[in-house]
């Protein structure tokens, strides 16, 4: 099946309109199609219930991003699909959605794991920051960022919002602050102006954090983020040989 069949059978699996399956659809859906493989469950079918997308992304050289659905209530379909989709030993970046966690423990060896909480922006909820510093430009995939940088510093960039992926309908925003200039506001100002910039072009601004880095979720909750109540993990992972 081409990439355009596969995607229309696992197109009723995401809703483009939700941000609990923003990052899944974007991925899915609108990800480079040269850096895109699907592979769908049961395979070859019209009507997917469920999928793994591999995708090449700028987030690490070496390991592939990693995001999926899997067929509800149906373990050992669960288990079918990934092993049809990745060969043991394969080393990955796995985004997926916390209620995963138990059967991914089981089947990857896990380095690293980062648990996420998705928060949104409505343009009625916005609080926005004005701040003259800021300057926008182009990241290296080609979307904007806006920056600060430090003129007493020689031009130094102290602070950046990028978009880690953008679809028609969302944003996913990371922010970046150097350790000295941090509690300044000046990460509160680079994510206020991506956000405009998002809600000025019709999409919905998202943010994803660890629930425990406090400031990062103020940080949020000040410019008018609201928890979705969203939860994904981010895991470095290599997958074990296939159970028996």
């Amino acid at each position: 099946m081409t990439l355009a069949a596969l995607r229309q059978a696992i197109r009723p699996l995401l809703n483009l309109n939700l941000p609990h399956d923003a990052m899944e659809a974007y991925f899915a859906f609108y990800h480079d199609d040269r850096r895109t493989h699907l592979v769908t469950w049961p395979p070859e079918t019209a009507v997917a219930a469920g999928y793994v997308a591999i995708s090449r992304t700028g987030m690490d050289l070496f390991r592939p991003l990693v995001t999926l659905r899997l067929p509800p209530l149906d373990l050992e379909a669960g288990v079918a699909l990934i092993y049809h989709a990745l060969s043991p030993e394969t080393a990955v970046l796995l985004s997926a959605p916390e209620s995963y966690l138990p059967l991914l423990r089981a089947l990857f060896e896990i380095e690293a794991e980062e648990h996420l909480s998705i928060y949104s922006l409505s343009a009625s909820a916005f609080q926005p920051v004005i701040n003259v510093l800021v300057t926008q430009g182009q990241a290296a995939n080609g979307l904007p960022h806006f920056a600060i940088r430090s003129e007493a510093a020689g031009g130094e960039l102290v602070a950046s919002a990028h978009l880690n992926w953008q679809s028609p309908q969302f944003g996913e925003i990371a922010v970046s602050v150097q350790p000295r200039f941090r509690h300044r506001g000046y990460g509160r100002s680079v994510v206020s102006a991506l956000a405009q910039y998002l809600l000025a072009n019709g999409r919905t601004p998202l943010y994803a954090t660890n629930p425990q880095n406090i400031s990062s979720v103020h940080l949020a909750q000040s410019l008018g983020f609201a928890d979705t109540g969203a939860r994904s993990v981010m895991l470095q992972a290599t997958l074990r040989p296939q159970p028996q």
